[in-house]
C-alpha cells in the first residue's frame, strides 16, 4: 500500500471539483501555477467540444499548502466549473420547487446504463455527472502535485499520440523526435500533440471528416517517464508489483481500453533473444540495460530506465448521429440521445494519463524511501542511488 492517497468529489456541471491528496511530504514547492499548466494542457488539442471554450481551468489550493511551500497536511484543490451557472437549479442540493426532467435514454458505450443497475437511478443524471470525463480535471490537478515532488527527484514525464482514427505515426519519425531533448515541447506545440508532422495532418483531417459524419474517433498515446530510479515496486507480492499500479491507473482513465508498457503486445511475436534487454555496466552509470524493450519496468520493479506507458483510447461515446437504445422503466425501443461531447479527446487522455502515473510512481516512491519532509525523501533517493552504483 502506498503512503500517497487521494480522492476526487464533484459532478460535471456541479459548482466545482474538489480534491485532497494526503501523504505529500513537507517542504515541497509548490503553487497554483504550477498546476494550473496542467490544467491547461488537459484542455487543448484537436476535436474538442464547446465546454472547453466555457471552462478555464484553474485551482485553489484551499490547504495543506502555506507561504508556497507544502506543510506535510493533506493538501485541499478545488476546480470551478465556469459551465454550473448555465444548470441552475438541475444539480440543486435540495429539492426545487420544479425539479428537472428526468433523463431515461441511457447512451450506448457510456456508464449510464450500468450506473443505474448498480444504485438503483431512475434519472441518469445521477450518474452521468459523476461518470463524465470532466472528474479527470480534479485528477489533473492533483497529479501536478505529484509531478512536482518526482521533478525535485529528478525524475520528467511527458507523452505524446501515435495514433487517432487509424492515422499511425511513423515510428522511425518517432524515435527520432523523442531523441530530442525537447520534444515534449514540440508535441503540446501540435494540436494533436503527435511528433509526426504528416502524421499530424492526417489525424486532424480525420477528425474534421468524422464530426462531419457526427462520429468520433479513439487512437493511442504513449507516456515516457525519464530518470525514474530503479527498484520502485517489488516482485514480493502481487499487489506491490510496479506494473499493475501503472496499468490500473491508466485503465482508471474514462474510455480506456487497454495499457501495455514498453514492447507490450507486440513482444509476444518476437523470440526472446529479441525481447529481453542486456544487462551493462560502467563507473559513471552503474547497471544498466542495453535497450528498454521491457519499458523500464521488470519483475514488479522499476529498472532505472525510461518508462514507458502505451494506451488505447475507445472512441468517445456520445455520438451526433446516435445509436439504437432502450428507455428505462417504459423498455421501448428509441434512438440514444446527445449530449455535449468532444469529437476526439485522445490529446487530452494523454494529459491525464501523465497524472495518474505520477500518481502511481510517486507513491511507489514514498512506499520505497519514506520521508516526512521533502529533504528526506531526497536523501534517501540518493543514498539509494549510490548504493545500487557501487553494487
Amino acid at each position: 500500500m502506498t503512503r500517497l492517497r487521494y480522492l476526487t468529489a464533484g459532478e460535471s456541471h456541479g459548482p466545482q471539483l474538489t480534491a485532497i491528496l494526503e501523504g505529500c511530504p513537507a517542504g515541497l514547492p509548490l503553487t497554483a501555477a504550477d498546476i494550473d499548466r496542467d490544467l491547461r494542457r488537459r484542455q487543448l488539442g484537436a476535436g474538442r467540444g464547446a465546454r472547453m471554450a466555457i471552462e478555464r481551468d484553474q485551482v485553489t489550493l484551499a490547504g495543506g499548502v502555506r507561504y508556497g511551500r507544502t506543510t506535510g497536511a493533506p493538501i485541499a484543490l478545488v476546480v470551478a466549473n465556469r459551465d454550473a451557472a448555465n444548470w441552475l437549479g438541475v444539480l440543486d442540493v435540495e429539492l426545487p420547487a420544479e425539479p428537472a426532467d428526468p433523463v431515461r435514454v441511457p447512451r450506448p458505450g457510456h456508464a449510464d446504463l450500468g450506473g443505474a443497475l448498480l444504485y438503483g437511478h431512475a434519472d441518469l443524471r445521477d450518474v452521468i455527472e459523476r461518470a463524465s470525463a470532466r472528474e479527470t480535471a480534479a485528477r489533473v490537478a492533483v497529479g501536478a502535485v505529484a509531478r512536482r515532488l518526482l521533478g525535485e527527484a529528478g525524475c520528467s514525464i511527458a507523452s505524446h499520440v501515435v495514433a487517432i482514427g487509424g492515422q499511425q505515426a511513423d515510428r522511425s519519425v518517432l524515435v527520432a523526435q523523442l531523441a530530442s531533448d525537447r520534444w515534449p515541447e514540440t508535441a503540446d506545440a501540435d494540436p494533436v500533440r503527435c511528433l509526426d508532422a504528416a502524421a499530424a495532418t492526417r489525424m486532424q483531417a480525420a477528425i474534421g471528416a468524422a464530426a462531419e459524419h457526427g462520429d468520433t474517433l479513439g487512437g493511442i498515446f504513449e507516456v515516457i517517464v525519464a530518470g525514474c530510479p530503479a527498484g520502485l515496486g517489488s516482485y514480493s507480492q502481487a499487489d506491490r508489483r510496479l506494473g499493475s499500479h501503472l496499468a490500473a491507473a491508466v485503465m482508471s482513465i474514462p474510455a480506456i481500453k487497454g495499457v501495455e508498457i514498453g514492447g507490450g503486445f507486440a513482444l509476444a511475436d518476437a523470440p526472446g533473444s529479441e525481447v529481453h534487454d542486456e544487462i551493462i555496466w560502467s563507473a559513471e552509470d552503474g547497471y544498466r540495460h542495453a535497450t528498454n524493450r521491457a519499458g523500464g519496468v521488470e519483475g514488479g520493479m522499476s529498472t532505472g530506465e525510461h518508462i514507458v506507458v502505451r494506451a488505447a483510447m475507445k472512441p468517445i461515446a456520445t455520438l451526433r448521429s446516435p445509436l439504437r437504445s432502450v428507455e428505462l422503466g417504459t423498455h421501448a425501443s428509441v434512438v440514444s440521445r446527445f449530449e455535449r461531447s468532444d469529437v476526439c479527446a485522445v490529446p487530452a487522455a494523454a494529459v491525464v494519463a501523465e497524472a495518474v502515473v505520477a500518481l502511481a510512481l510517486a507513491g511507489a516512491m514514498l512506499e520505497r524511501f519514506g520521508g516526512a519532509s521533502l529533504a528526506e525523501l531526497l536523501d534517501a533517493v540518493t543514498a539509494a542511488g549510490r548504493r545500487t552504483r557501487d553494487a
